[in-house]
């Protein structure tokens, strides 16, 4: 049976969601790739054992994660049962519903009947009464979005999540969002998106402000921009790596002018005494982001990139140079 480590929140920091009461880990970890059907078990038991251990409290799921749509939520399960069940209430566990997950015309979207039957099979699957936020995972534009956030208020009222969250919204979806659950007695206490140095369209979309404006955190995926943002594809693209796979990175955006400025910031994180990838979840944080989510292939790479909660500030020196190496086309 796990022993969780005694000292696991001296180093780890957290930091208020919007204008709830939670305070969520600086740090979070996702179980999008490497927690599924075709991965070692006992190599994600060793990984949530060590985030566990290193503060980390906040873990992320979604229905469909797998590659199998549903294998990573089981996974997750059979490591509860097993092992985290005494630390449930040091936990938050959150999952999501929206992509395709299973057939026919009620497998995904935004209806009140896909959203309530996959959080049910979620519990199911994660052995859970509960999950800490229920996330819907995109805007489905077929959909109302009074129904969609409806359900949401719904699912907390029926006990079955203490929060509830939205993924991929824009910052006009966001506040529309955020009014229809507010109505419905509801706060909206965060938004999941994608946000890297390489990737600002939540800067172009103001989506900071309105979050601050309706009272809601933040936490980001692919800070790391799916591997791009670390020394791997500095000298190349390695045999095997994500990008070789062509799915959600592909070969074609290594370009020379993606690697000279890795380089660059390769070059800044070494002078700060980071990784690049530290310096790249860092920089997430700088500014207003509540949280950020790394992925993990290995243990080492979680206990990597815990360390960036030491080194979370930047010179105006620092920024401005990150910013004109960015800017180079």
């Amino acid at each position: 049976m796990y022993q969780a480590n005694n000292n696991r929140y001296e180093h780890m920091k957290y930091k208020k969601c919007g204008n709830s009461g939670v305070k969520l880990p600086r740090v979070a970890l996702g179980l999008w790739h490497n927690f599924g059907s075709v991965d070692p078990y006992e190599n994600q038991r060793a990984m949530i054992f060590e985030a566990f251990n290193q503060g980390i409290t906040h873990i992320d799921l979604a229905n469909n994660y797998g590659p199998t749509p549903g294998s990573a939520e089981d996974n997750f399960g059979r490591i509860m049962e097993s092992d985290l069940r005494p630390y449930r209430d040091e936990m938050i566990i959150s999952t999501k519903a929206g992509y395709g997950m299973w057939e026919g015309p009620y497998g995904d979207g935004g209806s009140r009947k896909y959203l309530m039957s996959s959080l049910d099979q979620s519990l199911k699957r994660m052995k859970l009464d509960y999950v800490d936020i229920f996330y819907h995972h995109r805007f489905d534009p077929e959909t109302p979005l009074e129904e969609t956030m409806g359900a949401l208020s719904d699912i907390v009222r029926q006990g079955k999540a203490l929060y509830v969250g939205i993924s991929n919204y824009n910052s006009e979806q966001t506040r529309r969002a955020a009014e229809i659950l507010k109505a419905n007695g509801t706060p909206l206490l965060i938004n999941q998106v994608s946000y890297s140095m390489l990737n600002r369209w939540v800067e172009e979309d103001h989506l900071l402000d309105t979050l601050d404006e309706v009272g809601a955190g933040s936490i980001c995926f692919s800070p790391l921009a799916q591997g791009v943002l670390t020394n791997k594809y500095l000298h190349g693209i390695p045999e095997g790596s994500r990008a070789t796979r062509n799915f959600f990175l592909h070969e074609d955006s290594i370009t020379p002018e993606v690697v000279a400025k890795v380089t660059k910031l390769n070059e800044v994180a070494g002078d700060r005494g980071q990784t690049l990838a530290q310096m790249a979840l860092s920089w997430v944080l700088r500014d207003r982001v509540t949280t950020v989510l790394i992925g993990a292939s290995r243990v080492e790479q979680i206990k990597d990139n815990i360390g960036i909660v030491d080194k979370l500030e930047f010179t105006e020196a620092e920024l401005q140079l990150i910013e004109e190496i960015l800017a180079n086309k």
